[in-house]
């Protein structure tokens, strides 16, 4: 298979859904020859910062001297963006030649009755890539939940990082923090080096407590509160911890408790402190409260995936933090999540509101979304076609206004 062909494959086991398990996976990388247990890896669970938290420990470790894969999910606008090694992307000729292999052992699998989900076969690929790539660590983020998570096939991480865990998947993870905050924990393993943070729900830091104390674990609760902010711009944000002071490209104040999570975390990894702030600085994030212009240039441009309550409120309170105004959004959304609570955070600070259809067979209706816009902004409109809403907006903007793109990152990858 090419490229084009290996994503397509890729994309074709969609049909089989969400079927959260261990036992399909495990199959399919024992016959892989079991790479995932043959690199040292970091888990990283929770609902919102695991993008962000990964990329930063991968970076950390790549300026160290190692080679490090890193898995994310979803991607913004290259399917290759999912598998990196020390920051570039997977070749798409080496990514074909991965998914070629995965699918010969799918297609095994297939006859005995065994039938492979698509995260599982990415999951794959990326341990198979990652360990005849000769990596030293891989950072791998948790597509869903942990217990039951593809990635949970790690048998012993050297580290596992809880970011932040709020109301998300209920209908799969439960819909409780508590049930929730126990499928995230389904990654820490007997005797492992297990990162938090202070600013946990109590009942969410009581489960996890509770887990570590099951699985002899050790648990480093990072506090965010000792933290304290140098300088503050949407562009870089210097901050110090622990009489260091560290810089971070990512804004918005949980990316402070997401990069004291990461220190705690190299640290303890015996990462030398030059290291974490290089790693941590270079850090960038696609569509991730990511400032698109250059400082000056008009109109402002922003864009933010993400589809809960608390990356609306994240947005909500990075809009209120740089006190950014006159915003024209545009904003798409995935059916199967909690749109409202999403909208009902940032819609009432714009000026307008877009709604569009992402190019997603999950995708919420343009018009569905704006019957929700219109409750939180008086000044509304349905444009379902997101190429074209966004060159609308952006051709009908000033000088003195803020082109916001929000919600899903299939949005993104339309718009971009």
């Amino acid at each position: 298979m090419n490229y084009e062909e290996s994503v397509e494959y890729i994309h074709s086991l969609l049909q089989f859904g969400i079927k959260p398990g261990l036992e399909r996976v495990s199959m399919l990388l024992s016959a892989l020859g079991n790479p995932q247990e043959k690199i040292k890896t970091i888990h990283v669970a929770g609902t919102n910062g695991k993008g962000s938290t990964s990329t930063h420990l991968a970076n950390i470790l790549s300026s160290a001297g190692y080679k490090t894969g890193l898995y994310t999910s979803p991607y913004v606008l290259s399917f290759c963006e999912r598998i990196q090694i020390n920051g570039e992307n997977i070749p798409e000729n080496d990514l074909a030649d991965a998914v070629t292999r995965v699918r010969g052992e799918i297609e095994k699998l297939n006859s005995n009755g065994i039938v492979i989900t698509e995260f599982e076969a990415i999951t794959a690929v990326a341990f198979l890539y990652f360990y005849e790539a000769g990596c030293d660590y891989a950072v791998i983020e948790v597509g869903l939940g942990g217990r039951f998570d593809a990635t949970n096939v790690i048998s012993k991480p050297e580290a596992c990082v809880i970011t932040s865990i709020s109301l998300d998947h209920t209908k799969i993870l439960g819909d409780t923090l508590s049930q929730i905050a126990f499928e995230k924990c389904g990654i820490i393993k007997e005797g492992v080096l297990v990162v938090t943070s202070q600013n946990q729900d109590t009942n969410v830091l009581e489960v996890i407590k509770k887990t570590v104390g099951k699985k002899g674990a050790n648990l480093t609760v990072a506090n965010p509160q000792n933290a304290e902010i140098v300088f503050d711009t949407p562009h870089l944000v210097g901050f110090s911890y622990k009489c260091e002071e560290y810089k971070i490209k990512l804004s918005g104040e949980h990316q402070i408790e997401n990069a004291v999570n990461v220190i705690e975390t190299a640290l303890l990894l015996g990462i030398d402190k030059k290291y974490i702030k290089e790693g941590l600085c270079k850090t960038k994030m696609l569509a991730r409260m990511e400032i698109m212009t250059e400082p000056g240039e008009t109109p402002l441009v922003i864009r933010d995936g993400g589809h809960n309550e608390g990356c609306a409120k994240a947005l909500r309170d990075f809009i209120l933090r740089y006190k950014i105004k006159n915003i024209k959004m545009l904003i798409g959304m995935m059916a199967d999540k909690d749109t409202e609570n999403y909208v009902k955070f940032v819609a009432p600070l714009c000026d307008s509101v877009t709604t569009c259809t992402p190019s997603n067979p999950r995708a919420e209706s343009a018009e569905n979304l704006l019957g929700i816009a219109k409750k939180y902004c008086k000044n509304c409109t349905a444009v379902s076609d997101p190429k074209l809403a966004y060159r609308q907006i952006k051709n009908s903007a000033n000088k003195n206004d803020t082109v916001l793109i929000c919600g899903s990152f299939y949005l993104m990858s339309d718009v971009f």
